[in-house]
């Protein structure tokens, strides 16, 4: 599979997409949104490398691209049209990861309730911050009874 329209995805060293859909989500983001997703997502995937949680389930769940590896929770990724400046990764609600991002990284991150790392088109992907809290969610299943995440 390639990247439809994409700037240099040819000549990258992008992870293969494991999904036609998500592979198409990917495909329908504006010219401008495109590379700090396809980074947003290039980090999942290096995060659970590094982790050797691997093989990473990719799949669309509610439009969104969705990631899961065994042992941990979902993470989701978007940018949507009503909010052009934001994108957002997305973590299961029942849980407490938000919260314990919140506590970790607050003033320093932007969160949206209980489910969501808000992110700002115009700054830098915080990239040391955000791989730390998708290796919490990715980790999630052996780490919730720590007291930090909730239990």
């Amino acid at each position: 599979m390639s990247v439809h329209n994409t700037p240099k995805a040819e000549a990258s060293n992008l992870t293969p997409f494991l999904s036609d859909e998500v592979e198409d989500r990917f495909s329908s983001y504006p010219v401008k949104v495109l590379p700090v997703m396809l980074a947003l997502r290039e980090l999942l995937f290096s995060t659970a490398k590094r982790l050797n949680l691997t093989p990473v389930e990719e799949t669309l769940k509610w439009g969104e691209p969705s990631y899961l590896v065994n042992g941990g929770s979902a993470v989701r990724m978007d940018w949507k049209a009503k909010t052009p400046d934001e994108y957002f990764l997305f973590f299961h609600c029942q849980t407490k990861l938000v919260d314990t991002f919140r506590e970790l990284y607050a003033g320093e991150l932007v969160f949206q309730g209980n489910r969501a790392i808000v992110l700002p088109l115009d700054k830098p992907l915080p990239e040391q911050k955000i791989a730390h809290c998708v290796e919490l969610a990715l980790r999630y299943q052996s780490l919730k009874s720590l007291p930090l995440m909730g239990a």
